[in-house]
């Protein structure tokens, strides 16, 4: 193992975390990409075996990501990557330490979300019903109901099968990060918008459920597409991507009283501190209210 070129280490790592770990693909390849980066880096260092990396190289290459002028929210991710393959080299020869263990995140102000609020989403859904072509005014409003009425992921909502959906007893199963299920209740409204969406899906043989006119499945460009069209006649936010329509779902959940461990289940998090980032959105809105309102702001 000590001797095992890094290359062939990172393979048998990248299989482990898409074939064992279920990760999806996007998480597959983002560590991909952040590992090839740091090879090509050693590769500059003549260093091409697992032995010769210690804390000071790992360090090295952190500073040599500073001066590419990376983030450091980006620093943090490729240092987080380094840490679990090498916990997972550890794994596999019981003698070798992680290098990257003891070395922090570099500390950042994580930026808050972007989002709208419900009255910018019900002027989108009014948009949407303008459309002439009933189809396709039926599917995008059902795209936009699910994305914010279920706060899911365009990956979730693309990968959505017609068993999945059951407006009548108000649930979506959906298949999340790390191949996991999780089940979401639907509101009232967005199963009327499902049923009528459904109603105009004649296609019986195609699983997908989310089809468009011509038959073929949408996918997470044509959900992009359309997203970013909607938001910006309703907003000028910089961000217009479907994550805005989540991001405002748990906010206005929250702002209603939403239990956060109840939101954390509905999102689908692992870890609770990413669902309280929410929280802070909700406390900056309080803070816009109470400056724009209040008579001692």
């Amino acid at each position: 193992m000590s001797q095992s070129l890094i290359s062939n280490l990172i393979d048998d790592f990248l299989k482990e975390i898409e074939s064992v770990r279920r990760y999806s693909i996007n998480t597959v390849n983002s560590y991909k990409k952040d590992l090839s980066q740091f090879l090509e880096f050693l590769n500059t260092k003549d260093v091409s075996s697992i032995n010769q990396i210690n804390e000071k190289s790992i360090r090295l290459f952190l500073v040599y990501l500073n001066q590419q002028n990376l983030s450091k929210s980006s620093i943090s991710r490729k240092l987080s990557s380094l840490r679990s393959f090498f916990e997972f080299v550890s794994i596999q020869n019981e003698k070798a330490e992680n290098p990257a263990k003891k070395i922090p995140n570099p500390k950042f102000k994580r930026k808050l979300p972007s989002t709208i609020n419900l009255d910018s989403y019900d002027k989108i859904i009014r948009l949407l019903g303008e459309d002439n072509d009933v189809f396709r005014r039926n599917l995008n409003t059902a795209i936009f109901e699910l994305l914010y009425g279920c706060s899911l992921r365009v990956s979730e909502l693309c990968s959505l099968k017609v068993y999945d959906v059951d407006p009548t007893n108000y649930t979506v199963k959906v298949l999340g990060k790390g191949s996991k299920y999780r089940i979401i209740p639907m509101g009232r409204k967005s199963a009327e918008i499902i049923k009528q969406y459904l109603s105009f899906r004649n296609n019986k043989t195609i699983q997908d459920f989310f089809i468009q006119k011509n038959g073929n499945p949408i996918d997470r460009w044509y959900v992009y597409r359309l997203v970013k069209k909607y938001i910006r006649l309703v907003s000028d936010i910089e961000q217009k991507s479907p994550h805005v329509l989540r991001h405002s779902s748990a906010t206005e959940m929250l702002n209603r009283g939403a239990d956060l461990m109840a939101v954390k289940e509905i999102l689908g998090h692992v870890n609770l501190s990413t669902t309280q980032i929410y929280t802070h959105v909700s406390v900056e809105q309080l803070k816009k209210s109470y400056k724009s309102a209040h008579p001692k702001s």
